[in-house]
């Protein structure tokens, strides 16, 4: 899953941000609202963690716009044990949940969890194309009843190809989804992850799951278009 989180205290953003990392999530990071903002308006994030305090527009600020423009991302509230006010004002704006400091970034994960399955519902926490199954809870991954050991990142590039057969995505999108908004536009890694990735999930003589389309991108082979 795609995190914004969004936390103007260096201590706080790094212990969180390392703690959602090693737990497969791609985190995407800004301490300033105005940003935050325009991030969550430009790019597919699957929930949104909002510290309520953070300079330029605030936590309820961007909540408020967020739902006003008619996304319905997922968001949790990071809030002081203080702030029962702006706790209830967030959730009546259409906050999905808070959490209050301090917190273990274990709760935080669950509640991430909570929110999207509520959210996309429990079918579409199990993504199952052709013979192939990915639980984005369990991260998980089986082929005709075999389990898949992935890496963390190859993991996350299955899902977000899973997620939308038959479409292209180009390297650059990818690289934003799975890597990071930042990440340099001119390597190779995606390439490289997605011939590992194929050793992994492809069966010796039949046609890849993941299509190259010369000169775009990548798609998973949706299944009508199987031979």
């Amino acid at each position: 899953m795609r995190v914004l989180f969004v936390e103007d205290e260096p201590k706080i953003a790094n212990f969180v941000r390392t703690g959602l990392a090693e737990q497969g999530f791609v985190v995407d990071y800004c301490e300033n609202g105005n940003e935050a903002l325009a991030l969550a308006l430009d790019q597919d994030y699957d929930v949104l963690v909002l510290d309520i305090m953070v300079p330029g527009k605030d936590g309820l600020a961007i909540l408020k716009q967020l739902r006003q423009s008619g996304r319905s991302t997922p968001v949790i509230l990071v809030t002081a044990r203080s702030e029962l006010d702006d706790r209830l004002t967030g959730l009546n704006l259409g906050a999905d949940d808070y959490i209050t400091k301090p917190f273990f970034v274990e709760e935080l994960v669950a509640r991430i969890h909570a929110v999207v399955r509520r959210s996309v519902g429990e079918r579409q926490n199990l993504l199952t194309v052709a013979d192939l199954r990915l639980d984005r809870i369990t991260r998980e991954v089986s082929c005709q009843e075999q389990t898949i050991e992935l890496t963390t990142r190859e993991f996350n590039l299955l899902e977000y190809l899973m997620r939308s057969p038959g479409r292209v995505f180009t390297r650059t999108q990818i690289l934003e989804h799975v890597w990071g908004y930042d990440f340099n536009p001119g390597t190779n890694v995606v390439d490289v992850c997605i011939q590992r990735l194929r050793k992994k999930i492809d069966c010796a003589g039949e046609p890849s799951h993941i299509e190259n389309v010369r000169g775009v991108g990548y798609r998973f082979r949706a299944p009508e278009a199987a031979p």
